[in-house]
């Protein structure tokens, strides 16, 4: 198994030594050749639970009081720091919410997907920079060369989102870690990097995705779980039987919310 999270607890801790806890006993699993889609309204876990797996979360005021993440057979809560860093970005390829907050805003596009590059394998810059002109095109920015010379306040959001989709999977990682990846994306550009995304894990790589879209979901998923409070509420191996007949009372009302969405927008 690729990616094994046994009983975790990801909690938080303020100046004033209060403890909020994000989530709790979470046991979740995903092997090489597998989607799994963690679904949940904001505020229910899921993005901490997904940032603890590459230890993206600040320490303090994070801290895991209970549970293990095993990657690769190695616990990420016990790795040590420059292990951790080695493996990010090569071995875990992460897509945040906030390109903004992803992005350095004094360097040129291109120059950090090349610095990307650089920093895992042994290659020219003049490679680095090709490659990240490639993948800039390959997740549907236009002009590609053009776009590695902007900085990212010179692009729209839309387009920052694609920089760190293509920054996430230009290296080919065995795990990408996709938190709300498509929100900023309009339809078709969404299924131009859904197909991206198949094609990684459809090789011998994971994702876990992270969202509140079950439409995006359907798509990808061949495995789920749904998050609600800290709590993993519902699982499935098999999202067709979960959209349905999903069993617990608050997973049956996002898939009604859900299809009365699809409807709103697409009506017969």
């Amino acid at each position: 198994m690729l990616l094994e999270i046994e009983n975790l607890d990801v909690s938080f801790r303020n100046d004033e030594g209060e403890v909020t806890d994000a989530a709790h006993d979470v046991s979740l699993s995903l092997d090489r050749g597998e989607v799994l889609g963690i679904v949940g309204e904001s505020g229910s876990g899921k993005s901490s639970v997904a940032m603890s797996v590459a230890r993206l979360l600040p320490s303090p005021p994070a801290f895991w009081p209970n549970g293990r993440i095993m990657f690769d057979g190695v616990d990420v809560l016990k790795m040590p720091l420059p292990e951790l860093r080695a493996i990010r970005g090569k071995r875990i390829g992460v897509v945040f919410q906030d390109p903004m907050g992803s992005l350095s805003p004094l360097h040129r596009i291109g120059d950090q997907l090349a610095e990307t590059v650089r920093l895992h394998e042994d290659v020219s810059k003049a490679a680095a920079h090709e490659r990240a002109v490639e993948w800039l095109g390959r997740v549907g920015i236009p002009d590609p060369a053009a776009r590695a010379r902007a900085y990212p306040h010179e692009l729209s959001g839309g387009m920052q989102q694609r920089v760190m989709i293509a920054m996430a999977l230009m290296l080919e990682p065995d795990l990408l870690i996709a938190d709300e990846p498509t929100t900023a994306l309009d339809v078709t550009i969404q299924a131009q990097v859904l197909r991206l995304m198949r094609d990684l894990w459809r090789g011998n790589s994971a994702v876990l995705l992270i969202t509140h879209d079950l439409g995006v979901v359907s798509q990808m998923a061949t495995k789920l779980a749904v998050m609600k409070n800290g709590h993993v509420i519902e699982t499935s191996n098999d999202p067709a039987a979960f959209f349905a007949a999903p069993s617990h009372p608050y997973t049956q009302a996002l898939v009604r919310e859900a299809r009365r969405m699809e409807l709103s927008v697409n009506p017969a």
